[in-house]
């Protein structure tokens, strides 16, 4: 039995066109206002069906995200730390007609192609058709004005809106088709049932990156200041604190990873010591697939529920279940792999049909992969994760991306990658443990061991994104535990890591 909190409908929010500001760059304090927003969206009519954002946070995206939805295209956003394969990657399997990259990436890009097979100046000509090999992002804003938005109403509103790339529960980085009415639906959801910040006088901070599914939260909600576990560890110690007046600071929700109760408290009594007795931290809980909140600790339950994820969004459900997919009573020492349902799960994952068979039933309920519990008002908690994705600082590490580029090393033999917990930073760290050609040596000769491991992670940052390093450190192995069919087995593995103390290698990189 499926355990619903529905609440009662709530009035739509409404957003004024008006000259307040809507986004502000921090370092140049150029404003965009309400306005000019959406002016500028309409006016960036483009060509193709699906475009790629590859940029780090920056005022041109409002514009250039919006606008593709205007137009009615799909927008793709591609990690501004991707190497040139982790991008060629999500270009190809998105079917990208049309790239919007930052400057200062434009040699990563340019390298993309390359591994494509393509070139650059061929690629971008023709998807522009505009007579140009290259287009500065103002020369659109100057070409014309669309009348209005396309609508997406009906049977329309199914259509896909944006592809975001997620690991899933396991493998490689698949498209997420998050709908229209994904969007909508949550926000009507999420606007009726939290307190809204007043868009003339208050202030929201935006520096997650907008290539992260959080867009939806940072972008659309106009939210308050929206932060990742790692940042408020630096927040509870880091000396650059006590330089700034923080008195302005109310209001802080995180997400993209577990917020536990003890970090809550140090933040809170750190602000209290310097006289800041104002200050709320809530987190929400959801995914990539759920567009991507499904659950809201709530302001006025943020010290009593503290570590909580809350309780779940109007018109979503939820279910625990056990190894074998049953029910699970509810109860604050039953826990189970969350399961949830509702009009903000994802139509599916873009050319990959077996994965999202394996993802969501045929009766509408997404497999979170996440073990949690709830308690008897309805308050849930994540205690665990089923699914073998590690998160770094919210990042998504997918293991088999690491386990396949160690593999490429003619010097590995075997490779399994696992994360491990790292209290002091509250994240996870990507850990691998190999087995070498020339193992026998290495595991007699502990220099050795350690200078192959520094070797290996050294290595590693010149092929993936800095978020993939390993962190963890790399340990050499005997073997890597499998079970009959092949599969790694990473909880054996996390067992073992409490007792590689003593053969940790572990340079801060």
């Amino acid at each position: 039995m499926p355990y619903p909190i529905i609440h009662p409908p709530q009035p739509p929010y409404k957003a004024s066109l008006d000259d307040s500001p809507a986004y502000i760059d921090a370092l140049s304090d150029v404003r965009i206002s309400r306005f000019q927003t959406y002016d500028l969206s309409l006016r960036l009519a483009m060509l193709g069906d699906v475009a790629m954002i590859f940029s780090p946070n920056s005022l041109a995206w409002p514009p250039t995200f919006f606008g593709l939805i205007a137009a009615g295209l799909r927008p793709t956003l591609a990690n501004s730390f991707y190497t040139p394969p982790e991008l060629a990657h999500q270009i190809k399997d998105s079917r990208a007609k049309m790239i919007f990259v930052h400057p200062t990436l434009f040699p990563i890009l340019i390298e993309t192609f390359r591994v494509l097979g393509v070139s650059g100046r061929e690629r971008v000509h023709e998807a522009a058709k505009i007579g140009h090999e290259w287009t500065r992002l103002s020369e659109f804003f100057g070409t014309g004005r669309l009348p209005s938005e396309e609508l997406f109403d009906g049977d329309q509103a199914n259509e896909t809106a944006l592809l975001c790339y997620s690991s899933g529960t396991t493998g490689l980085s698949k498209g997420v088709e998050t709908t229209h009415q994904n969007v909508v639906s949550l926000n009507s959801a999420f606007f009726g049932y939290i307190d809204l910040p007043d868009a003339k006088t208050d202030v929201s901070g935006a520096i997650l990156p907008f290539y992260h599914i959080l867009l939806v939260v940072v972008l659309l909600w106009d939210f308050r200041f929206c932060l990742v576990p790692p940042i408020l560890v630096a927040m509870s110690f880091h000396p650059a604190f006590d330089k700034y007046d923080m008195s302005t600071l109310k209001f802080i929700c995180s997400g993209a990873a577990p917020l536990g109760e003890s970090l809550v408290t140090k933040v809170l009594a750190r602000f209290n010591r310097k006289g800041y007795n104002q200050l709320t931290i809530t987190q929400g809980y959801g995914l990539t697939e759920t567009s991507p909140v499904t659950h809201w600790l709530r302001g006025q339950d943020s010290i009593r529920k503290r570590g909580s994820i809350g309780r779940l969004l109007p018109n979503v459900q939820a279910r625990l279940v056990d190894d074998d997919e049953k029910d699970i009573q509810p109860g604050p020492e039953n826990s189970g792999e969350l399961w949830v349902r509702g009009p903000n799960i994802m139509k599916g994952y873009l050319n990959n049909p077996t994965a999202t068979k394996n993802s969501i039933t045929p009766d509408g309920w997404f497999k979170t992969g996440d073990i949690a519990i709830m308690d008897d008002e309805g308050y849930f908690s994540i205690v665990d994760r089923k699914k073998e994705l590690i998160k770094y600082k919210g990042f998504q590490v997918p293991p088999a991306d690491l386990e396949a580029v160690l593999l490429s090393r003619e010097d590995i033999l075997d490779a399994a990658v696992i994360g491990v917990e790292s209290v002091e930073e509250a994240t996870e760290l990507p850990r691998a443990y190999v087995v070498a050609s020339r193992n026998d040596e290495l595991l007699k000769d502990p220099k050795a061991a350690a200078a192959f491991a520094k070797a290996i992670q050294e290595w590693m940052r010149t092929k993936v994104a800095s978020h993939k390093f390993l962190r963890g450190g790399v340990i050499i192995t005997d073997c890597i535990p499998k079970t009959g069919s092949g599969k790694i087995l990473r909880r054996t593995l996390r067992e073992l890591a409490a007792k590689d103390a003593l053969r940790r290698i572990r340079p801060r990189l």
